[in-house]
């Protein structure tokens, strides 16, 4: 017998959606805390961080509802509070690393994981360059 593998749930949906919405709001907190920062090396880096994290996020939204043939449910408003420091940009990034984390657990598609994992190394990255290099 074959086993044919199950679609996500909508739970799963939901899951992704949220945290597109975030990821694409995550750009404009960091935009903000580019603008406020002082430090140079800081400035670059959370420059480099926003410019790409729209377009992967974009892409992983646009690969996930191709492959599940779904359009996500995004939630209606956000919360989006200003980060102010480097300090605080770091614990942002940190936050945002996990919930990537929980909702890659949910995918199967390894397409989709990778591209996860794209951010999650953009991520890294920019945490290496705002607590090393100053």
């Amino acid at each position: 017998m074959i086993n044919k593998l199950q679609r996500p749930s909508s739970s799963v949906h939901k899951a992704m959606g949220e945290l597109i919405y975030e990821l694409l709001h995550a750009s404009t907190k960091v935009h903000v805390a580019h603008l406020l920062s002082t430090n140079y090396s800081a400035h670059v880096a959370m420059g480099e961080f926003y410019d790409s994290l729209v377009d992967i996020t974009d892409g992983l939204a646009e690969q996930y509802q191709g492959k599940e043939e779904v359009l996500l449910p995004y939630p209606d408003q956000a919360a989006i509070p200003t980060i102010k420091t480097t300090d605080e940009a770091v614990k942002y990034l940190r936050s945002l690393y996990d919930k990537i984390g929980l909702v890659q657990g949910m995918v199967i598609c390894s397409s989709i994981i990778n591209t996860m994992d794209e951010i999650k190394a953009l991520i890294n990255s920019t945490k290496y360059k705002l607590l090393f290099l100053k």
